[in-house]
């Protein structure tokens, strides 16, 4: 079988080249068409890029070959998809939430599945947004949203924001374990990286933190619980805990997401011990599968005092595992920990990738 033609939908952009990295060589899909901007449109890929390819990897030639396409222009995509160069599109898009939710909404009408990293359809009711590690069976929304909204073959499915990712695993490995968690307060020291290109001016970040992320925190306190939810009348209901206290800052690291996380349980309290053993047998749908983008251990634990830390530890297992240390009791709740993950790869394009993996095998990319 040859591999399943994809598109990426903002391919200039930090999020786009990351996509394009992580996809070169992937056993699955191959990446065919690009689109982003008016103002990139009708160049060459590697004209479109050229002085501003922010990543280490590179692109093939075959990529940079590629003619960029007007992401606003629909019909490109749609005369793609007929000539087999677009099975499916990675939405990266850099515009409006409006406009976004728009024309995201507009290429899955026209029969063009969307995997997207942007916010805009997260709290779209019929829109799963997906950890595939947790709750791969939020997938099942993608039939009701079809006939709902009277499309073929297209959907919606995001991922959701990179602040959560560090966290979210090891908080539903405990759930799973049968030990319910019913308050977090938690504090993310977030990469530059998270703020795109040319993101936070360097007079304001150098020698410095800045203890403010626009919608950050409230993302942070609410995706969880949709995320935790449970199916029900062709929606999510969300869960109504854990409550979840967030403050978010914007640190000097280039990529790598750190939360400081106190939690309190609901019931049983496992001891520290057995809070390491839930981490480090977890695994779940991806690793079973062996999916091409899981990592074969989703959480990473580190005994050392000072670990984790982003410029050892975000890399680990391809930049999709979480690494988490620091595991002790909490003189105010019960448990608390430190963990890290990559924000642009396990937070946003790796994330984005295990996404499509998991809605191929369930039927849902040909």
């Amino acid at each position: 079988m040859g591999k399943i033609p994809v598109g990426i939908l903002g391919a200039t952009g930090m999020v786009g080249q990351q996509y394009l990295a992580l996809l070169e060589n992937h056993p699955w899909f191959e990446v065919r068409y690009v689109a982003a901007s008016p103002r990139s449109a009708g160049k060459k890929y590697h004209e479109a890029v050229a002085g501003r390819w922010h990543q280490v990897r590179t692109y093939s030639d075959a990529v940079g070959a590629l003619m960029v396409e007007d992401a606003n222009d629909l019909s490109r995509a749609v005369t793609a998809g007929q000539g087999g160069d677009c099975a499916f599109v990675f939405s990266a898009l850099e515009m409006g939430k409006e406009e976004i939710r728009t024309l995201e909404a507009a290429y899955a009408a026209a029969g063009i599945p969307v995997i997207s990293n942007a916010s805009a359809h997260r709290w779209t009711g019929d829109v799963p947004m997906l950890i595939a590690e947790i709750n791969p069976h939020h997938a099942d929304l993608i039939p009701i949203q079809r006939a709902k909204r009277g499309w073929d073959r297209g959907f919606i499915a995001v991922k959701p924001n990179c602040s959560i990712q560090s966290y979210m695993t090891p908080l539903y490995a405990l759930i799973k374990a049968g030990y319910g968690v019913s308050r977090i307060f938690v504090t993310t020291l977030q990469a530059v990286s998270g703020a795109g290109y040319p993101g936070t001016p360097s007079l304001d970040i150098i020698d410095n933190v800045v203890p403010y992320i626009g919608g950050e925190e409230e993302k942070s306190e609410q995706e969880p619980l949709k995320i935790l939810g449970t199916l029900k009348d062709g929606g999510i209901e969300n869960a109504s805990v854990p409550r979840i206290s967030a403050h978010c800052n914007r640190v000097p690291v280039s990529d790598g997401h750190t939360a400081c996380v106190s939690l309190e349980f609901a019931g049983p309290k496992p001891s520290v011990e057995q809070v390491k053993e839930i981490w480090a047998s977890f695994t779940a749908l991806p690793q079973e599968l062996d999916l091409p983008m899981a990592p074969k251990q989703p959480i990473i634990l580190r005994e050392e005092a000072d670990r984790p830390q982003p410029r050892k530890d975000r890399d680990t297992d391809k930049a999709m595992a979480v690494t988490v240390g620091r595991i002790r009791p909490c003189n105010i709740f019960d448990l608390r920990f430190t963990c890290l993950s990559h924000n642009t790869v396990r937070g946003a394009a790796g994330g984005g990738i295990l996404n499509a993996e998991l809605l191929k095998t369930k039927g849902y990319l040909s």
